[in-house]
């Protein structure tokens, strides 16, 4: 199932560079993925919480999902939405999620819905 939701994500949301950003001075956040996991993966995943609680009826499925899928993405951390969502308001992240907000919405609500219905049912 996982890699299933990875192609889809990969297919919708990662026409973006895989150019890397460099974290700013005054950030002292540091989200480091598992080896081949790259930032816009990791912000693909994360525009999943931002578009599926509109698309989703059964929000405890989702986050059920949603949280499994992150920390499969990012096992070392404690708790791997926190840092996530820690990692979305870092300035250096920023382009790279917008990137990926913006695949998002090219995709259209019909592919988005079938994503977050993936997420939703990934726990099973």
């Amino acid at each position: 199932m996982k890699s299933q939701i990875v192609k889809t994500l990969t297919a919708i949301a990662f026409g973006l560079s895989l150019s890397q950003v460099s974290n700013a001075k005054d950030e002292n956040i540091e989200v480091t993925p598992i080896q081949d996991i790259t930032h816009q993966e990791l912000a693909a995943i994360y525009v999943l919480s931002e578009i599926c609680p509109s698309q989703i009826s059964d929000q405890k499925k989702f986050e059920t999902g949603y949280k499994k899928l992150v920390t499969e993405y990012l096992p070392k951390e404690k708790d791997p939405v926190a840092a996530l969502n820690l990692l979305s308001k870092q300035s250096s992240f920023a382009p790279i999620l917008d990137e990926a907000k913006a695949d998002a919405k090219k995709a259209g609500d019909e592919k988005n819905k079938a994503i977050c219905e993936d997420v939703a049912t990934y726990s099973n």
